[in-house]
């Protein structure tokens, strides 16, 4: 199994790992602690949980619990997750670049105008 088969969802302090083109489950996860929204965020080999003031971090492709953080002093609430290690399909930066350089192009022809 391959990161690129695996969707994954999660609510009420649980995450489950389905098959892309199935629908699957093919694990599921309950967080020990924390309850409601669950937030989450897959960071290179990590899917990193979130759940009411804890955070957790998975292995996706079996889910097994890697470490946990309880957050003291951050309070409770929905969090926010980001990752300076995601990546981009190559066709996004493709057309990412294409529309760069229309701007770029549309600005130096009214400008010059």
């Amino acid at each position: 199994m391959h990161l690129s088969d695996l969707l994954f969802t999660g609510f009420n302090k649980r995450v489950a790992a389905l098959h892309r083109d199935t629908g699957v489950i093919l694990w599921s996860w309950k967080a020990p602690a924390g309850n409601s929204y669950t937030n989450l965020l897959l960071d290179g080999d990590r899917l990193i949980v979130s759940v009411s003031g804890y955070t957790y971090a998975l292995d996706p492709l079996t889910g097994k619990q890697l470490w946990m953080n309880e957050m003291k002093g951050f309070g409770y609430g929905v969090a926010s997750l980001a990752s300076v290690h995601g990546s981009t399909s190559a066709h996004l930066l493709a057309a990412a670049a294409a529309d760069a350089a229309a701007a770029v192009a549309a600005t130096t022809t009214t400008s010059a105008t």
